[in-house]
């Protein structure tokens, strides 16, 4: 009896007789260009039974054998408890192959992660469509199958719920993005000063539901037209995280698709490649918000390595503290950058941070502390309270964008790189930008952005990102395990 395929593994497979292989050199092709598939395989009484190297037979050059086992030297595969652990390619690269003849003990066995939306029935070889969200192993590389999990027309959508703002977006890899909206949460947490984490909870889910609907309108999509769902996993706060994981990850289990945690600073660090024109790989990526400085280097999707970040408090965490001492309305940020437009810069020179000493770690408490100081001691001395307030936020200003900038071209020569990538809520710092761009024709190299509405958090970042994994084959189970603090050193490569 051929053994149905285990729950959970991410293995596309097809169900045809030995004849039909050899005639069929377009599968070879399909499974080689688009699945990155390598071996064939069947299980008989759960010992796998190795039945060609695809590879060799799009070149033309293999056919099936079915009497060559599958020994220990391919993979330890003694039971089905032990296939999760195999040394062969990841299961998304294996292909299951069975004859007709056992296709009935296939028929409704559900091969998750592959977003079908098509149920497949078959009795002496006669096949009938119904909609439905089981995948049938017999018509899975059919041509003319929609519902492919891995096209150019696969579309994700992404929901971002990790601290105030709800982000909801379809991304599909050929048109790009489809639709985003964004609902900030400003006006609830102006009165508080700063973000209350249980207001923000709440708040996401009132507003998710409605704003997915309202992408799809805009889209002029339906659900059924969606091939996956990815949702912030981590890191920020944990309650509002658990909005919109619950909700993403039980509306792809709904819908029969599968569904990604994604990280949410690699969101912002894949946000620029929604851009034209997009960074190539490799570069160096200056994250900075309200809650992370970081500059990492960047050699693919998932594959990065940490050169420097924040002691102490983030760069916007710092011009939000810093704008409530100069009793600046919420969000501090983007007052404080509007105030110190009216001040002078020369008037106040404040130190820049950690970069009299080799490294790339940064620090902005002591400024801060600075800040309130000089603050403190000027406003006893001037009868201009106003001037005095806008040329110290000027003074602040600068340190700060000196600070990011001497440390990104330190990154880029240490690293030999020539592409810098700026990311998260500060990145739409128009200062920032125009140093940034300064220091970077300089050193001969170049510098992207996101546009300014996706340097916040968004649900177009956390769309395109899981569809980048997505399509790699990388899926989360049922269960959701949001995480207030995640380093990006854990996320796998792709």
């Amino acid at each position: 009896m051929f053994i149905p395929l285990l729950e959970g593994l991410d293995i596309a497979a097809k169900t045809i007789t030995a004849d039909a292989l050899l005639t069929q050199r377009k599968l070879a092709r399909y499974l080689v260009e688009r699945r990155g598939a390598h071996y064939l395989f069947t299980v008989k009484d759960n010992q796998p039974t190795l039945l060609a190297d695809i590879g060799l037979l799009f070149e033309g050059r293999g056919e099936p054998d079915f009497r060559e086992p599958l020994t220990l030297e391919h993979a330890r595969l003694e039971s089905r408890a032990s296939w999760a652990t195999t040394a062969l390619p990841p299961p998304q690269a294996l292909i299951g192959l069975g004859s007709r003849n056992h296709a009935s003990t296939l028929f409704g066995a559900r091969i998750a992660n592959l977003g079908c939306k098509i149920r497949c029935q078959a009795s002496r070889g006669a096949r009938r469509l119904k909609k439905g969200v089981t995948y049938c192993l017999d018509c899975a590389f059919r041509s003319d199958h929609r519902a492919l999990a891995v096209t150019s027309t696969m579309r994700v959508l992404g929901i971002e719920t990790s601290c105030d703002e709800t982000g909801v977006a379809i991304y599909e890899g050929e048109r790009g993005l489809l639709a985003h909206a964004v609902y900030s949460q400003v006006e609830i947490h102006a009165a508080y000063g700063g973000v209350v984490p249980e207001l923000a909870s709440r708040d996401h889910v009132r507003k998710t539901l409605p704003l997915i609907r309202q992408i799809l309108d805009d889209a002029r999509l339906s659900r059924d037209s969606l091939n996956g769902v990815a949702y912030t996993a981590g890191p920020g706060l944990i309650g509002a995280l658990l909005v919109g994981a619950a909700v993403g990850r039980s509306l792809a289990w709904a819908w029969g698709v599968p569904a990604i945690g994604v990280h949410h600073m690699e969101g912002h660090l894949l946000a620029p490649m929604l851009e034209e024109p997009a960074p190539a790989f490799p570069f160096v990526a200056l994250l900075v918000s309200g809650g992370h400085t970081q500059l990492v280097q960047v050699d693919g999707i998932g594959r990065y390595r940490m050169l420097g970040e924040s002691l102490d408090d983030a760069a916007g965490e710092a011009f939000d503290k810093t704008a409530k001492i100069l009793d600046l309305p919420y969000p501090g940020g983007p007052a404080l950058a509007r105030l110190a437009e009216k001040g002078d810069p020369t008037r106040y020179r404040f130190p820049r941070p950690m970069t009299d000493r080799p490294g790339l770690d940064f620090s902005f408490s002591g400024l801060k502390t600075f800040t309130l100081n000089t603050l403190n001691r000027e406003m006893a001395l001037t009868d201009d309270q106003d001037r005095t307030r806008a040329d110290v936020a000027r003074a602040f200003e600068e340190a700060v964008v000196d600070t990011l900038v001497i440390k990104c071209r330190r990154a880029l020569r240490k690293s030999a790189r020539k592409r810098l990538v700026l990311a998260g809520g500060v990145s739409a710092n128009m200062r920032l930008r125009a140093r940034m761009d300064e220091m970077a024709a300089k050193e001969g190299g170049e510098v992207f952005y996101p546009r300014p509405a996706l340097c916040t958090d968004n649900g177009a970042m956390i769309a395109f990102a899981g569809w980048q994994r997505l399509r790699a084959g990388q899926t989360e189970p049922l269960a959701f395990k949001p995480k207030a603090r995640w380093l990006m050193a854990e996320l796998p490569p792709v």
